[in-house]
C-alpha cells in the first residue's frame, strides 16, 4: 500500500478499535489508537502470513505484548478478512472467541498475553525456533507497549535476545506515554529506551509512530539488519485522533463516551481489505534424526539420583524425537539436563539465571511446535509462576522439571527447598504433578511427559535414592504402586519421591511388631489414583500421609480430595514439614521434620490405638 491508503487504513483501526469497545461498554480503545498507524503498515507491507494456515510454520508471528489493545489487533482480523463485521462487535461477550484479552481460543493467536512483561520473552523462544532449529526466514514481530517496560522479565529477553543473536525478532515499541494511572516512567523520552537497547546490544531506531512513511522505512531497515534484533521506539499518541481522548489521562480501560462522534472525527467507518502476503512458498522446516526410543536402565538396589535419571532419559528422549528440546536455568549440572545438552546440543539453549525468560522461552518454542522441556530447581518456578499461570491459559503443553525439592537435599538450607511447589503446580489449570521415587519410574515418566497434555511438572530429588522397580516396569500419568498389602492390613502410608524409601523403612520396623501395613507410592500425585486410595481407605479405615512439602496444598491435601466421597471416612493424618527448616544432613532434617521412618512409624502405631471413624 501507498502512504495515503496506509493513513486511510490507520483510521480504520481506529474507528475499529472504538466500535467493538462502544458495543461492550469496556475495553481499551485509546490503547490500540495509538498503535494503528504502526500496525496498519506492518500489516498491509511487511508482515509474512498465511491465515488459512495458521499453523504454517514458514508463517512470521505477531505476539500483540500490550495484550489489552486486543480491540486493534480485532480490528486487523476484520481488515483481513478472517471475522466478520458482526463478529467484531461480539467482543468480550460470553462465548465469543474475541475476549478482553487474546487468547488461542482466536486461530490466529498463539499465546495468551493479557499479563503485561511476556509477550517479548516468548518471542524470543519464537526467534529461537525459526532461527535455531526451523532454520527458516520468518520473523517475530512483537507490538509492545511503554509501561510494560517495567518489567524485569522484558530485559531479561533484550539480554537473551542479543546473546542469540536474534535478527529475526523486531519490537515495536509503542511508547504513547500514558501507563494505567499517569504517565510512565519515561514519559515521551525515546532516546532513553533506545539507549538502553543499545546497551544491551540491539539496534535501535527512533521514530514518528504516527509517520507511516517512517514506519515503513524502520520495518524495512529491521529486515536488513544482521546479527541482532531491532527494537522501533514509536513516539505515539494515546487515543491519536479524537480530541476527546487524545493524550489525556483517565481513559484507559475506558469505552469512549461518544462513540459516534469520535467514529465521525476519524472519517467515519471504513471497510478497507488487506491482502496479506504469504511467507514463500516450498519453504521446509529443518528436522533433526530420530531412532527407536531406548530409555535407560537401572539394576535393583543400584543408588540413583531421580534427577540425574531425568538427565539421561531426556537425553534418550531426544535422540528417539526430533522435536524435543531442553532448556535450563543455568543449573544444567544439578539438574542434569547437561546430558542432554552434550548429547543434543543443536536442540539445548542456556536461559541462565532468567527464570522467567526460561518458561517463556519453552512457551514460545511450544508455540512454533516444538517439545520443549526446562529444568531449575524447583524453589526457583516460584519466580516465573506467572508465566506458568498464563501458560495454561496459552493452553500449552509446558514440561517442567524441577529438582532439589525439599528438605532432603540437606545443607543447602530453605532457600533452596521447594517446599511449596506441589500446591503450587496444583493449583494450575490442567496441571500434571509426577513425583517418582526411583531411577526407573522416572525414566519412565519422562517418556510419557513427552505426549501429555496440559502443563506437567516433574518433582526430583537431589539425593541418590535406590531402585526400587525393574527397568521394564510401566508408569501412566494418573497412576499409583502398592508396594506393599495384605488382607490384614490395619493401616495405610502415603508418600511420594523420597518419603517412599521412608515409608518402606517403617513398614519393614512395623511389620516386625506384627502390624500389617500398605505402603502406595503416589508418583502421580494430579491426577491422582483415586480408585486405590479409595480401596486403602475401606480396607484399613487408617491413612498416614507422608511428603517432603509444607502441609498445604500437598500430599496431604490431594489424598483427602480424593477420599472426600468415601461411605466410610478413614482418619487420616498428615506427616509433613510444618517448621521452617534448616541445614543440616538430609537424614537428619528427615527426622528433624517428622517425615523419617522413625516418624511415619510413630504415627501408624498411634492411630492404630484410636477407634476408626465410622460413617
Amino acid at each position: 500500500m501507498d502512504a495515503t491508503e496506509l493513513r486511510e487504513l490507520g483510521q480504520q483501526f481506529r474507528v475499529d478499535s472504538i466500535r467493538p469497545a462502544a458495543a461492550a461498554k469496556s475495553g481499551h480503545p485509546t490503547s490500540g489508537m495509538s498503535a494503528a498507524d504502526l500496525m496498519a503498515v506492518l500489516v498491509a507491507n511487511h508482515l509474512r502470513y498465511d491465515f488459512e494456515d495458521p499453523e504454517g510454520t514458514a508463517n512470521d508471528r505477531l505476539v500483540f505484548s500490550k495484550g489489552h489493545a486486543s480491540t486493534l489487533l480485532y480490528a486487523i482480523f476484520r481488515a483481513v478478512g478472517v471475522i466478520s463485521d458482526q463478529e467484531l462487535l461480539t467482543y468480550r461477550r460470553f462465548g465469543s472467541m474475541l475476549e478482553g484479552h487474546p487468547t488461542p481460543l482466536i486461530p490466529w493467536v498463539d499465546v495468551a498475553t493479557g499479563s503485561l512483561g511476556q509477550g517479548l520473552p516468548i518471542g524470543v523462544g519464537m526467534g529461537l525456533a525459526a532461527k535455531k532449529l526451523d532454520r527458516l526466514p520468518s520473523r517475530v514481530w512483537v507490538l509492545h507497549g511503554d509501561s510494560e517496560m517495567a518489567e524485569g522479565s522484558v530485559w531479561e529477553a533484550f539480554e537473551h535476545a542479543s546473546h542469540y543473536e536474534l535478527d529475526n525478532l523486531t519490537v515495536i515499541l509503542d511508547v504513547n506515554r500514558l501507563g494505567q494511572r499517569g504517565e510512565t516512567m519515561i514519559g515521551w523520552n525515546t532516546e532513553v529506551y533506545a539507549e538502553r537497547a543499545r546497551a544491551f546490544g540491539w539496534h535501535a531506531i527512533e521514530i514518528d509512530g504516527h509517520d507511516v512513511e517512517e514506519i515503513d522505512d524502520a520495518y524495512t531497515e529491521a529486515e536488513q539488519t544482521k546479527g541482532r534484533p531491532t527494537v522501533i521506539v514509536a513516539r505515539t499518541i494515546k487515543g491519536k485522533g479524537v480530541k476527546a481522548v487524545e493524550n489525556k489521562e483517565g481513559w484507559h480501560g475506558k469505552a469512549l463516551d461518544d462513540p459516534d462522534a469520535a467514529i465521525e472525527e476519524l472519517g467515519g467507518a471504513r471497510n478497507i481489505q488487506v491482502a496479506v502476503a504469504k511467507p514463500p512458498v516450498g519453504a521446509e522446516p529443518h528436522r533433526f534424526p530420530e531412532g527407536p526410543l531406548e530409555l535407560p536402565r537401572y539394576q535393583i538396589g543400584d543408588q540413583v539420583a531421580t534427577r540425574k535419571a531425568y538427565g539421561e532419559a531426556l537425553a534418550a528422549l531426544g535422540s528417539a524425537r526430533g522435536d524435543v528440546v531442553a532448556l535450563d536455568g543455568e543449573v544444567s549440572n544439578s539438574t542434569f539436563a547437561e546430558i542432554f545438552a552434550k548429547a543434543h546440543p543443536e536442540r539445548y539453549f542456556e536461559m541462565y539465571i532468567a527464570e522467567q525468560q526460561l518458561i517463556a522461552a519453552a512457551v514460545g518454542l511450544h508455540a512454533r511446535g516444538w517439545n520443549a522441556f526446562a529444568s531449575t530447581f524447583a524453589a526457583f518456578f516460584a519466580r516465573a509462576y506467572d508465566f506458568i499461570r498464563m501458560a495454561a491459559i496459552s493452553r500449552v503443553d509446558l514440561r517442567l522439571a524441577g529438582s532439589h525439592a525439599g528438605v532432603s537435599i540437606g545443607e543447602d538450607g530453605p532457600s533452596q527447598m521447594a517446599l511449596e511447589d506441589i500446591a503450587a503446580i496444583r493449583a494450575i489449570h490442567s496441571s500434571v504433578v509426577l513425583h517418582p521415587c526411583d531411577a526407573n519410574q522416572t525414566a519412565k515418566l519422562v517418556a510419557e511427559m513427552a505426549d501429555t497434555k496440559g502443563i506437567v511438572f516433574l518433582r526430583t530429588l537431589r539425593p541418590n535414592t535406590p531402585v526400587i522397580y525393574d527397568a521394564d516396569e510401566e508408569f501412566e500419568v494418573g497412576g499409583s504402586r502398592v508396594l506393599r498389602s495384605s488382607d490384614e492390613d490395619e493401616v495405610t502410608i502415603v508418600g511420594a519421591g523420597i518419603t517412599v524409601h521412608e515409608a518402606l523403612k517403617a513398614a519393614d520396623t512395623l511389620e516386625g511388631e506384627g502390624l500389617n501395613v500398605r505402603v502406595i507410592d503416589l508418583y502421580s500425585i494430579k491426577p491422582i489414583d483415586t480408585e486405590t486410595l479409595q480401596a486403602a481407605a475401606e480396607a484399613t479405615g487408617r491413612i498416614v500421609t507422608v511428603e517432603d512439602h509444607f502441609p498445604d496444598g500437598g500430599v496431604g491435601d490431594a489424598v483427602l480430595a480424593a477420599l472426600a466421597e468415601v461411605d466410610e471416612h478413614p482418619h487420616v493424618v498428615k506427616l509433613a514439614v510444618r517448621e521452617m527448616p534448616r541445614s543440616g544432613k538430609p537424614e537428619e532434617l528427615l527426622h528433624a521434620y517428622g517425615i523419617d521412618a522413625e516418624s511415619i512409624a510413630a504415627a501408624a502405631r498411634q492411630l492404630v490405638k484410636e477407634p476408626v471413624a465410622t460413617s
